[in-house]
């Protein structure tokens, strides 16, 4: 047995692992609240709309130590992914789905205790709540403690994303609690003090905090059933009215700029899938440098996942919207780095696991990026290779060389010689780690692709 080491804040119970299988321990201390969620039908009606991760009790497994209830396996997540690698509507999503579960739950007289963004993944293209632990019952009159944490986890970010600039969401990754409302408050443009809801649900909750924290006491009021559906209804109006103008980045529309002619991309296309038709069991491939999701779309079909990485919040985003209006249900987006990627953050840097470390990857495609990773980032190519050898069994890469003509406006522009940087380099960099499988040229280009495997 191996606890997750994000798993240890609710006395309420804890995740686990056994035997590679995932499971969570509910506490006796929890039972009362659990056996509601069951007995009042919530835990179905949540499941049944797809809110709320689906488990299945085991009798046979017994508990872990004298405060055990009852063990639960939960259905598992493909794969992992934390709200500073969301876009804008991904995030905007995640809210909407905790808001309408907090309804749904009062509904049959119970409340979400936890409502942090953390408890959110993102599974079939769309958002599912994953802490079956999170519910507990209503008592008449008591305010939502979960208020705050709604404010600091969605209305937060998305209200800075919308305002101020859509970079501003990755502040969740420095502040796990929440982002601070002082500091939300700050950055806000004074327009939004004009807004009763920007005012309610976030400058005057900064300065009430403020308040409370300078040595002043909260006042005991409760709050009316009526008052409680008022305030949901409140910020999910807040929510549903926050839109992100999503700017015309290099990379939103960098198939439009590209020096691909028509039928290069076409051919590019072409080899794409006759490389990976060749790849046997592709069930996880990571696109790295995926911008739009163009080419992790052409290989969906194939994949259990795809997860398309990038680091331009502006192309992730109209990936996403995407992949929703087509119901792409295995890619998903994230915004991520390769030069940069989230690192482990929380507890022991180890609560939230860095992006290399969460699993490995049968397939990891890498197209039209080696030349900025190596010259813009100045990632030596024998580094990169060896770093692309510890995540994945599979490599198809594609390697742009000095004749380019975007390498050579990059090279102009840099006094490194990168002398290493040719296609010799690449081959011997790659070769230390992979077996080349295939090799072509792109049509009309001096680019090629290269089909790898792993020794």
């Amino acid at each position: 047995m191996k606890p997750v080491a994000a798993s240890f804040r609710d006395p309420g119970g804890f995740v686990f692992t056994h035997e590679g299988a995932l499971y969570r321990q509910i506490n006796d201390c929890y039972r009362d609240d659990y056996e509601h969620l069951r007995r009042s039908g919530l835990y179905a009606t949540l499941v049944g709309q797809g809110m709320l991760v689906a488990h299945e009790e085991l009798s046979d497994f017994p508990v872990l130590g004298p405060a055990g209830y009852k063990i639960i396996q939960p259905t598992a997540i493909p794969f992992t992914s934390y709200p500073y690698e969301w876009c804008f509507g991904q995030l905007k999503d995640a809210a909407l789905l905790t808001l309408q579960m907090q309804r749904e739950a009062f509904a049959q007289k119970m409340v979400l205790k936890d409502a942090s963004a953390f408890n959110v993944q993102f599974v079939g293209g769309k958002p599912v709540f994953i802490d079956t632990l999170s519910f507990e019952k209503y008592r008449d009159g008591e305010p939502w403690a979960a208020y705050e944490q709604v404010c600091r986890h969605f209305v937060a970010p998305l209200a800075l994303m919308a305002r101020v600039d859509g970079r501003l969401g990755q502040l969740s990754q420095q502040h796990l609690a929440g982002i601070p409302l002082d500091l939300v408050s700050k950055l806000l443009p004074w327009t939004t003090k004009l807004s009763l809801r920007y005012l309610m649900h976030l400058h005057w909750h900064a300065k009430a905090q403020a308040h409370f924290a300078n040595g002043g006491t909260a006042p005991k009021k409760k709050i009316s059933n009526l008052g409680f559906r008022g305030l949901v209804d409140s910020l999910e109006s807040f929510v549903r009215g926050l839109n992100w103008k999503v700017p015309q980045t290099e990379w939103r529309d960098y198939y439009a700029a590209t020096n691909y002619s028509p039928e290069s991309l076409a051919h590019k296309e072409t080899l794409l899938r006759q490389f990976v038709e060749s790849v046997p069991a592709v069930e996880y491939v990571m696109d790295w440098g995926g911008n739009t999701g163009r080419f992790s779309e052409l290989i969906s079909a194939r994949s259990k996942v795809v997860i398309n990485a990038d680091c331009d919040p502006a192309a992730v985003e109209s990936s996403y919207q995407r992949s929703k209006t087509l119901k792409q249900e295995n890619v998903l987006s994230l915004l991520v780095d390769l030069a940069n990627p989230s690192p482990g953050v929380g507890w022991d840097n180890e609560e939230r696991p860095s992006f290399l470390k969460r699993r490995p990857m049968d397939l990891t495609i890498v197209l039209a990026l080696v030349h900025h990773l190596a010259i813009t980032h100045q990632i030596p190519l024998p580094k990169l290779a060896a770093t692309l050898a510890e995540l994945t069994s599979w490599l198809l890469i594609e390697f742009v060389p000095r004749e380019d003509s975007q390498v050579a406006q990059m090279l102009a522009s840099r006094t490194s010689p990168f002398p290493g940087y040719h296609a010799e380099g690449f081959e011997n960099a790659f070769s230390a780690h992979f077996d080349a499988v295939k090799t072509e040229k792109i049509k009309g280009t001096a680019r090629t692709l290269h089909l790898f495997k792993r020794r």
